[in-house]
Parts: C-alpha cells; sequence; structure tokens
C-alpha cells in the first residue's frame, strides 16, 4: 500500500508564524492604546488637581483682599479716596510653588446696566421690573459719546431696558422676544436682572464695535438702581461717566480736565467737584450732583494665581461693602468679557 503523504512543515511553520507576528502587533497596538489612555488620564487629573489647587489660593487671595477692603473702609467711613495708591496696586501672596497677585479698585465708578430699571414694591406687580427713562437717556448719552449715532444710541438704551424689565411691550424703539425669535438662531430676553456684562452683546442694535466701546464704563451690580460715581476715585480715562450725567452740558474733554485738576487729597464734597470751572455753565444740576458722591460701596477684585509655571487661573469678582464686614457677591473665572 502507499505510504500516507506528509504535510509540508515548512509551510505550516510559516503560517504559525505569521500568525504569532500578526498577534503580537494586535497586542502592542492595544497596548499602546491603553498607554496613551492612561497618560491622557493622568494628565488630566493632574491637571484638574492644579485647577483645584489653584481655584483654593485664589480663595485665600479673595480673604486677604476682602480684609483689606474692610480697613480701607473703617480708616477712610467718610470719604474714600486714592490716597495710599490701593487702587489697582497688585498685592501678593506667595504660595508652594506658586504665586497669587491680587488687584482692588472701584466698582461702583460705572453705568450699572441693571440701573436701567426700577423695582416695584408694592401692589399687585410687587417685585417686577419697570424701564426707568432717565437712566435709559444716561445710557443713550454714554453711547453716543462713544461715536454711536444718536438714534442708534436710543435704540440701543431702549433695548437694553426691554432686556431686563418684566413685561413683553415694547418701549419705543425697543426690542422684545417678537424681535428676536426671527433670527437665525431665535432667543429671548432675560426680563430679569443682568448676570454678566457681556449679556448686552445679545441686545438689539449692539455690534461687537459698539460693545468693546462701551464695555470700560459698564457693569452689572446686582441691584436694579444706578450706580453713584465716586469723584474721588474716578479716573481720567473714566470721564465719559461724568459727562453722561448732565444732559448734554458737559463734554467729556471738560470732565477729563477736572478729573486732572482733581487735588491730591481728593475733593472734601461734590460740591467742590462741581463748582470747578471746567464744570460751570449749566452743569451744576441737582439730578448731576446726585449722582455723584464721595464714597466707595462696591469694589472689583481682579485675582492672577500662576502655580508650578504651568497652571494660571485668573478670577474677577464683586464685592458689596453697602454694610461692614465687606462681601464678596459674585465671581468668574477666566478672562474677562
Amino acid at each position: 500500500m502507499p505510504r500516507a503523504e506528509r504535510g509540508h512543515p515548512d509551510r505550516e511553520r510559516g503560517a504559525a508564524l505569521l500568525t504569532v507576528l500578526l498577534m503580537v502587533a494586535i497586542i502592542a497596538v492595544l497596548a499602546a492604546a491603553g498607554l496613551e489612555k492612561l497618560r491622557l488620564s493622568t494628565r488630566i487629573a493632574g491637571n484638574a488637581a492644579a485647577t483645584e489647587q489653584a481655584r483654593a489660593y485664589a480663595l485665600a487671595a479673595e480673604t486677604l483682599a476682602i480684609v483689606r477692603i474692610d480697613g480701607l473702609l473703617r480708616q477712610q467711613p467718610d470719604r474714600i479716596t486714592l490716597a495710599g495708591g490701593w487702587s489697582g496696586h497688585p498685592f501678593s501672596l506667595p504660595l508652594p510653588g506658586g504665586i497669587a497677585t491680587a488687584r482692588v479698585t472701584d466698582g461702583g465708578n460705572c453705568l450699572n446696566l441693571n440701573g436701567l430699571v426700577t423695582q416695584v414694591t408694592d401692589g399687585p406687580a410687587a417685585g417686577a421690573y419697570r424701564a426707568a427713562p432717565g437712566q435709559m437717556a444716561e445710557f443713550a448719552r454714554l453711547i453716543r459719546s462713544q461715536g454711536t449715532p444718536g438714534q442708534l444710541a436710543d435704540t440701543i438704551a431702549a433695548a437694553t431696558a426691554d432686556w431686563i424689565d418684566t413685561d413683553a411691550v415694547e418701549l419705543p424703539g425697543g426690542a422684545e422676544d417678537g424681535r428676536y425669535a426671527d433670527g437665525e438662531q431665535p432667543y429671548r430676553t432675560a426680563n430679569t436682572l443682568m448676570a454678566d456684562p457681556s449679556e448686552l452683546r445679545a441686545v438689539a442694535g449692539v455690534t461687537p464695535a459698539i460693545y468693546a466701546s462701551l464695555r470700560p464704563y459698564i457693569c452689572t451690580l446686582p441691584v436694579p438702581r444706578p450706580s453713584t460715581l465716586n469723584i474721588d476715585t474716578l479716573l481720567p480715562e473714566q470721564a465719559p461717566l461724568v459727562a453722561m450725567l448732565a444732559p448734554d452740558t458737559i463734554g467729556v474733554g471738560q470732565a477729563q480736565t477736572a478729573l486732572v485738576a482733581r487735588p491730591p487729597q481728593g475733593f472734601a464734597s461734590v460740591g467742590d467737584f462741581w463748582k470747578q470751572a471746567a464744570l460751570a455753565g449749566g452743569a451744576n444740576t441737582g439730578e448731576a450732583q446726585g449722582r455723584t458722591g464721595v464714597l466707595t460701596r462696591w469694589f472689583t477684585l481682579d485675582i492672577d494665581v500662576g502655580l508650578g509655571g504651568v497652571t494660571r487661573l485668573r478670577e474677577h469678582a464683586l464685592v458689596d461693602a453697602t454694610r461692614l464686614p465687606p462681601r464678596l457677591v459674585s465671581r468668574q473665572w477666566g478672562e474677562d468679557s
């Protein structure tokens, strides 16, 4: 009988080797993918831990800044001036592996967008927000001072009040839900106080250029009333805020001249400020004087934390000093909007 044919051992060994190589390649790919995921997870966990550490350091800087604000208010209970160089002057908090730097400035020297409305205190509509025409006129003057045409300025002021007020009735030139519902990305008005000045970008008529021109002068204090400007802490570059108080009788240049001429110790009273020659001639209105003062009741706090030369955290906060001790009422992480 013929002998059984034997297989081809060389071919079988080649196939087995190829299978082993394929398995090794697959395992290597899986191992590389696993190691990459492990590396990313480790990096994410490390970044999260560093960020939490930076935030903890920022909170410590907050506490230190509030203590300083409290000391300033107790040292100058009747008048806050720039004496002592506290405004914008950085002070540091050394940290293990890093540093936190904080700056305190007057947070009330701005146009409070939430002051474009008043809150009803009694009756069936108690708690509702209604437009404040006088503050709308001030806002329109500020917008015009930055180069925006008059009619558009009036429209933006009215639309901003409509954004905040509780009702759905459009003010003359204003905008309610119907105006925003027809856009490519429909949205509605807030019908409540603004939480951040960046909300103004969503208001009808506000372009990026207009918002950028207004950003240095506006704020969103958490109260439905206008801010009181401290004439002893206003900076010359904030002159448009003074000019907006008078019904087109004071130019920005006049207001800036008055602020530059401020005595080193500040003005003893609001009357001394408005009596200056630069502001004479129709500017000494009681309404304008009523919107200025020599006290500061809101402070802004900017904190930068650097950790390990890699992690950086920025915080912007608002401090309420309307009563002692001062308290932090809002904070925002990241770049200012």
